[in-house]
């Protein structure tokens, strides 16, 4: 007798113009069980994910849902088939509430009430109109119950844009596990948690599975994907290349096959003594705009040339706010900012830019790029006004489409056409590239580097690695804000741990383990930290 899957996709095409984004491509999720999709950025991943949704149909082959062909033509198809998504790219509202934003579209909370006078003065020939009321108290109720079950701490009535991005992951699961779907698709879930995090959140999955939900689990990070998953897909280049049982198999193996290559793993540094100070930091205090509490308390430190600084510490702890100060996102309420020896404190963020600032943000969309531009125009987003691009106001589109060609050709920037692309369109992996290359190719003195790899396949983080100690190499100094520990020790040459706005420590990355790491960032004091090694000493 043949198995009855709770998912089948078979030989699925789907084409965007001239390029193959999936091609003849099979996935088999059986009930019960968590299957890791693995590929490289651009290898057609999102795509057939977004096929299974309904946001796209495609061109070839086949679905079936428990052994039965089903059409899904959109995500309300979706839904009804108990399928559910979480996408890589927040499907939220910014002035919606979190409570609103979870609730949209869900009909069974909608009450059907007479209202004689709520359109009478706009459409005053209707003798009676219905108007739908949200029962809010019941949304509240259910909702509150999945936070209590799953510890997903949200704040239900804070608006999606003044909360943080690894809390807007947050809302997406909490979304998801609202409607109560038995196919759970997760792009990416994990690019913007903290370690902690994303344990928790790989203790959801283990229980979603043994309440018998099927898991389709997109990842690039292997550690994940062996901790929780029963099989693993390897697509390439639109291709399906290998089913796998995670058992079976070595993240070496899922690496080679996803890349077409052995890879490496984390780059050795090159011992180098640091020299010329570039960024000095003197007591930078920065503000809550709404609390008005200091969520960055009289921080201070340098960063010299040939060396990387690492800000390490679980989000929320004033990172962020750090980097805000230094590149100009935000205003300083105390404190000075000096880049080789030149005070910008009070500097916009194009006078930072010119002064000698790269910056790759956290928030790629928020802050790296125009969405709804072209892969050319976001690749000189802050230098379109220099003289090689433009003229007497007028953009010189030759030179920008010469150098963006180069960039795409230099970081492998993937999409589905040429320079002309929309950035929407793409994926996150190579929305990041763009970013990644265009700040590097600026050649300033100081690179300020935010989470740099999150969203990227082991072959790109590889990539980066490289790309970061080179710049170390070529003697620019470099600020780097990391959550991923492998990729804090591996690039550091000093730590400083923040913890709720403070400096707690400062090491060498040889001074310290990642689990006193681990301690001080979650804001152990130093004697717990020496009572616990001389445990470990005994």
């Amino acid at each position: 007798m043949n198995e009855v899957y709770a998912i089948e996709m078979l030989g699925i095409t789907k084409k965007f113009g001239n390029i193959l984004a999936n091609d003849k491509i099979d996935i088999r999720l059986q009930k019960g069980h968590i299957l890791a999709l693995c590929g490289e950025n651009g290898a057609g991943k999102s795509t057939i994910m977004s096929i299974l949704f309904g946001l796209y149909e495609p061109d070839e082959g086949i679905i079936k849902k428990d052994g039965k062909e089903v059409r899904i033509t959109d995500p309300n198809e979706a839904t009804k088939l108990n399928i559910g998504m979480v996408h890589q790219h927040f499907k939220l509202i910014d002035t919606f509430t979190v409570l609103e934003n979870i609730i949209l579209g869900d009909e069974s909370l909608i009450e059907y009430k007479d209202n004689l006078n709520l359109f009478k003065k706009a459409f005053n020939y209707l003798n009676k109109h219905v108007f739908k009321l949200i029962d809010y108290k019941k949304a509240r109720e259910e909702i509150n119950k999945i936070i209590d079950q799953y510890d997903l701490r949200v704040d239900l009535d804070k608006k999606i844009k003044d909360i943080s991005v690894d809390m807007q992951q947050k809302v997406e699961i909490i979304k998801m596990l609202y409607r109560q779907n038995d196919i759970l698709i997760f792009d990416e879930p994990t690019a913007v948690l903290t370690e902690q995090e994303i344990e928790e959140f790989l203790n959801i999955l283990r229980n979603l599975k043994n309440e018998g939900k099927s898991i389709i689990f997109i990842s690039h990070k292997l550690n994940e994907v062996f901790e929780v998953s029963d099989e693993i897909t390897v697509i390439r280049k639109g291709k399906f290349i290998k089913s796998l049982v995670t058992k079976d198999t070595t993240k070496e193996e899922v690496s080679s096959l996803m890349v077409g290559r052995k890879i490496n793993g984390f780059n050795e540094k090159t011992p180098k003594e640091p020299h010329e100070e570039v960024l000095r930091v003197e007591h930078l205090t920065m503000l809550d705009p709404f609390s008005k509490k200091r969520v960055v308390n009289d921080v201070s430190f340098n960063v010299r040339k040939g060396e990387i600084v690492t800000l390490a510490g679980i989000d929320g702890n004033g990172q962020q706010e750090v980097i805000y100060g230094i590149t100009g996102i935000k205003k300083i309420h105390d404190g000075k900012i000096f880049l080789s020896k030149k005070d910008i404190s009070t500097y916009s963020i194009r006078e930072k830019i010119k002064a000698g600032i790269s910056h790759i943000p956290e928030d790629r969309h928020k802050h790296g790029l125009i969405l709804d531009f072209s892969i050319y125009e976001n690749t000189v987003l802050d230098r379109y006004y220099e003289k090689e691009f433009s003229h007497c106001f007028i953009i010189n589109e030759k030179n920008i489409k010469k150098y963006a060609d180069e960039l795409i050709e230099k970081y492998d920037i993937r999409s589905s056409g040429d320079g002309n692309t929309n950035v929407r369109s793409m994926s996150g992996g190579n929305q990041q590239k763009i970013i990644v290359g265009r700040e590097i190719e600026r050649n300033q003195d100081l690179l300020i580097a935010v989470q740099p790899t999150r969203g990227l396949d082991i072959g790109a983080i590889e990539g980066i690695h490289e790309l970061i100690l080179k710049q170390r190499e070529n003697d620019k100094a470099i600020l780097l804000v990391s959550s991923e520990l492998d990729q804090v020790f591996s690039l550091s040459d000093r730590i400083l741990i923040m913890y709720e706005g403070e400096i707690v420590g400062e090491f060498l990355p040889k001074e310290i383990t990642k689990n006193k790491l681990g301690l001080y960032m979650s804001g152990a004091k130093k004697d717990e930290v020496n009572a616990i090694k001389e445990n470990e000493n005994e």
